[in-house]
Formats: C-alpha cells, structure tokens, sequence
C-alpha cells in the first residue's frame, strides 16, 4: 500500500519544465487525445497538473463542456488562461491548487474525464488518483500517460520513479476503480497510456 501523507510544499518531485517549446516537442497531442478518448462525448474534465496546457487547450476545444486547469504553480495557470484567449476559448477555468495538500477544490461527481498526464511519479501517486475518482461522476474516466522506463527518452523523472502501467493499474483499483474497466495504449515512441472508467 502506498502512503497517502502529502510531502511537504506539495509539489510533485521531479517536476521541472523546460521550456515550453521543448515541452510540447516530445508530444502528437491530437494523436495522444484521440487515443485516450478525449472528445465531444466528454463534457466537462479536469486537467491534474496542467502545466502549460500542452493537452489542456486542444482538449478543450474537443469537449461541450467545462475545462478545468489545475496546478500548484501561478505561472502555469496563467499561461493557460493566456492560451485560451489566444485560441477565444471561454470554457477553461484556471485554480491554484496544491493538489497533494488542499485537492482540486472541484465538487463530487463532477466532471467526466480527469487527465493524469506525466505526473504518477509523485511520491503519493494515491492521493491523485482518489482525488480524480472523487470527483469523476458515474461512468467517468481518468486518463494517465506516463514516459515509458526507457533510458532514450529524451526527458522523464528517473527510470526507478517511472510507474509502469501494472502499477498504474494497481493503484487505479486500490483507489476505487473497478478491475475490469483499464484501457491500456501504446503511445510510443516516449510513452504509455491508461484508461479506467469509474
């Protein structure tokens, strides 16, 4: 079983960007997005972690309803909000939120997708995952990806802090998601992909 205490300062180890433009170089996120099944059947969705809203803002786009962006870091956040502009998005709503320590401040049930994109290597993977399960509705599912345990990924925590999707998977169950409902993708080259629907 994995600890659930939150370390201090909340954020996640390992959790340095680079630049933007690096960032979003390492990701087809369209093909990512379809292959995780973020489209107009989704309504309203949380992005966990949102950083530069690498995968916020096209998700956005795709679903009816509301986008949640959320990150412990102001500059992230505002960096979303700037992009949605940009892109005349008024469905994005940006919270400062120390997701390890305080949650995402979202209501039960309500949303239909949370996105765990490239965080799991959190020292409390659990606290995540029960956060999303929380406040996903009925039938709603998270979306995790994570870089593969590959020493030629071009960026990535270290390997032994990289989950594989067994433990993912794991945890998914221990934090209430029921066996039988993983969706595992190949989202090669850099990484894996896994969908539990609640």
């Amino acid at each position: 079983m994995v600890e659930t205490k939150a370390p201090p300062g909340g954020r996640i180890r390992e959790s340095g960007m680079p630049s933007e433009e690096i960032w979003n170089s390492f990701f087809d996120v369209e093909e990512i997005l379809n292959r995780m099944q973020l489209d107009s059947q989704v309504v309203d969705a949380a992005d966990f972690a949102c950083g530069y809203g690498t995968f916020t803002i096209p998700a956005a786009e795709r679903i009816t309803g509301i986008m949640y962006a959320v990150d412990i870091d102001p500059e992230m956040t505002q960096t979303v909000d700037s992009r949605a502009r940009r892109s005349k998005l008024d469905n994005v709503r940006s919270i400062v939120r120390d997701l390890l320590r305080e949650g995402s401040s979202l209501d039960d049930e309500s949303v239909d997708y949370v996105m765990l994109f490239n965080i799991l290597h959190s020292e409390q993977p659990l606290i995540l995952l029960r956060e999303a399960f929380r406040v996903l509705r009925h039938g709603g599912r998270v979306g995790i990806i994570h870089w593969i345990r590959d020493p030629s990924t071009p960026r990535g925590p270290p390997l032994d802090m990289r989950p594989t999707v067994e433990q993912c998977t794991a945890w998914c169950l221990e934090s209430g998601f029921p066996k039988g409902s993983e969706m595992p993708t190949d989202l090669k080259p850099y990484h894996f992909g896994l969908i539990m629907r609640k």
